[in-house]
């Protein structure tokens, strides 16, 4: 459902100028998703994709083939941002997770654990009573 939209957005040359050729484009949208899902920076988006086999199996991308670099990453969002287009695209992406039953969030706990911390007042009233004064009155205290 994304292609016909990437590719009006991107408005790609046909390659006859010659040069390496471009990712496809839904590759890189699903590289964006990810990035965004997990808050990662380009480079750190760029490590994880050759690190972690389930990334790359998202990606669609074997162990040999070529994997987008930081810079090709941020271009490839440069490019959709300055078309007007990413906002679009991931609203729409939303609404098809939504659809489908999947609430797309990110940063959010999913488990915690609570523990009570040691209440402050008790070491205050132990030291006071203890015969110690405070840091600073032992001076009053003497006098």
């Amino acid at each position: 459902m994304f292609p016909p939209d990437l590719e009006q957005a991107l408005a790609y040359s046909t390659g006859s100028k010659g040069g390496r050729p471009s990712f496809d484009p839904v590759l890189m949208f699903k590289i964006l998703v990810i990035q965004t899902l997990n808050n990662l920076s380009d480079e750190r988006m760029e490590y994880l994709i050759n690190d972690r086999l389930s990334f790359m199996r998202f990606l669609g991308l074997g162990l040999s083939d070529r994997v987008p670099d930081a810079k090709t990453v941020w271009l490839f969002r440069e490019r959709l941002t300055q078309a007007g287009a990413i906002e679009s695209l991931f609203n729409r992406f939303d609404a098809t997770l939504r659809n489908a039953g999947y609430l797309p969030m990110s940063g959010q706990i999913l488990d915690t654990t609570l523990v009570a911390a040691p209440k402050q007042c008790k070491r205050l009233e132990s030291r006071s009573s203890g015969g110690t004064a405070p840091t600073g009155h032992a001076g009053k205290a003497a006098a």
